[in-house]
């Protein structure tokens, strides 16, 4: 039974229409791209770049300000001086060859398994939202029962390939506990792909010794299960916890985005080419030190990517500088053959809104089109990640249905059915109840849940509900409908006992609801 672009299974007519009283949550397929890529640089200009981050690396340096990594560089022949690492462009980029260009995410169900790199891509939902607009559009600190709820979100919406971690912060737990609960969620309200902590070493160390009762601490010596993700201080700076974060990602052989976070024009120049130059370096200089952690470990290059307003000092989302640098990004990615992460769907507005929507279309249009492999951040974002919202969340995974149905490509496999059809219909008749139509059109032709494209007499009729009001609707009723997909007994009964374990032996320190 094969699964089309929006994730519904083909049927025949009878058993499509037994199945209408029942929800399809059948995740789509890892996106297989069928369109050209936007790419806007020469080779030289790629060359241009490379060179830069190349010269930027060997004269400047990167601080690697932690004692283990400024150890291990020596020891890999780099020049250290301090904290500052020398990098000669050789051993780059003898490290950074050994990446594997794909790989394939293992979920606990094995139906959720996905291949990765190249040509592959998957969405994630956002994560780190300190705020959540609910179910109310009451805008509010989240709870662990909040979370949850966006886990069992993006369980059921089929665009979603990811569980993530923590798309909001649950604020009712201590800060030292909070990674335990949050992969625990991630783990038991959904049974795709997820993303693992690393707001500390030892915090990246639970959620994987939680991942080996998950799957076996043997599977995931050779099986991609969890993603990491590791943030520089830019400009050329990795810090000690980021560090000690991707040596128990890379240790374990699980993949960890290498993430300089760059607020063009403050900790970049304010320039895209030379942003970029600054960010390439930024990226292959910790991608290489995965390497020297353990040769052929799963690594993807990296960024968070906003420009800053001149004005006032804020990050901005969806400019045409950011879509210009996710293109050069992504030919940068493929120059080395590794795969890359993105950002998706970002949005600075304070609601739900026209600007939500404007810079949320614009960045997934560009990441479409830049050849992306993991999209982050591709449900729920909103004020520049200080709130994520129920409302946009379901919308922004509907929009990610759309946007990868488009860059399948174009679909030739009834072309000559659909031509006959041309031929019994004739000058000006229809097709509506022509054969090959109702065979064909629930997935002819992308058709939104969430956008209302009926006349404005029949909206006005049915209570002139707009998006923000209907997307609430929807969530509630996918909510409604949810059904965990159960974990083994055993093994729930072996991470709850972890759980329990390690929140006796990490002091609760930090008062809850504090700020962080």
């Amino acid at each position: 039974m094969s699964v089309d672009a929006v994730g519904t299974a083909r049927r025949g007519r009878g058993a499509r229409q037994a199945a209408r009283a029942k929800r399809d949550i059948t995740m789509l397929p890892a996106l297989k791209r069928g369109l050209p890529l936007t790419e806007p640089m020469s080779a030289e200009e790629i060359s241009k770049i490379d060179e830069a981050s190349m010269s930027i690396l060997e004269n400047v340096g990167v601080v690697f300000r932690d004692p283990i990594a400024l150890a291990d560089w020596k020891k890999a022949g780099a020049d250290v001086r301090g904290e500052t690492v020398h990098l000669d462009r050789a051993l780059v980029r003898d490290l950074i060859k050994t990446i594997p260009e794909t790989f394939t995410y293992h979920a606990r169900n094995p139906a959720n398994n996905l291949p990765f790199g190249r040509d592959h891509a998957m969405f994630v939902p956002m994560t780190g939202a300190p705020y959540l607009r609910d179910l109310d559009d009451n805008r509010r600190n989240p709870l662990l029962s909040d979370l949850a709820d966006f886990h069992k979100l993006a369980h059921m919406l089929p665009s979603m390939h990811s569980s993530a971690h923590h798309i909001v912060e649950p604020y009712d737990h201590p800060i030292s506990h909070r990674h335990l609960r949050i992969t625990y969620s991630s783990m038991k309200h959904s049974d795709k792909t997820f993303m693992g902590m690393t707001t500390s070493p030892k915090n990246a160390e639970d959620v994987l010794d939680m991942a080996a009762i998950l799957f076996g601490a043997d599977f995931l010596e050779d099986h991609p299960v969890v993603t990491g993700n590791c943030n520089g201080n830019s400009p050329l700076v990795w810090d000690e916890t980021m560090l000690g974060a991707m040596r128990a990602f890379s240790r374990r052989n699980q993949p960890v985005l290498c993430s300089p976070f760059v607020l063009g024009g403050a900790n970049t120049p304010a320039s895209v080419a030379p942003t970029v130059a600054q960010l390439n370096a930024e990226a292959i200089s910790a991608l290489a030190y995965t390497q020297v952690i353990r040769k052929g470990a799963p690594a993807i290059y990296g960024h968070y990517l906003s420009t800053v307003s001149m004005k006032s000092g804020a990050p901005m989302a969806g400019t045409p500088e950011i879509s210009l640098m996710n293109f050069m990004i992504g030919q940068m990615a493929r120059f080395y053959g590794v795969p890359w992460r993105t950002s998706n769907t970002l949005g600075g507005a304070k609601t739900f809104d026209a600007q939500a929507g404007y810079e949320s279309a614009t960045t997934l249009m560009a990441v479409l089109m830049s050849g992306a492999n993991y999209i982050w951040h591709s449900a729920g974002w909103n004020e520049a990640g200080m709130h994520c919202s129920m409302a946009k969340f379901v919308v922004d995974a509907e929009q990610c249905a759309m946007g990868y149905r488009m860059a399948q490509g174009i679909n030739w496999d009834d072309f000559d059915d659909a031509l006959k059809a041309v031929g019994d219909i004739g000058p000006g008749g229809h097709y509506l109840g022509h054969p090959h139509t109702l065979e064909n059109f629930q997935r002819a032709f992308f058709m939104p849940e969430l956008f209302d494209n009926n006349s404005i007499e029949q909206w006005q009729a049915e209570g002139a509900v707009e998006i923000n009001e209907r997307a609430l609707t929807h969530a509630k009723a996918l909510l409604k409908d949810y059904e965990e997909p159960t974990l083994d007994p055993g093994v729930n009964e072996e991470l709850l006992a972890y759980i329990a374990r390690r929140e006796r032996e990490i002091p609760a320190a930090d008062a809850l609801n504090q700020d962080h």
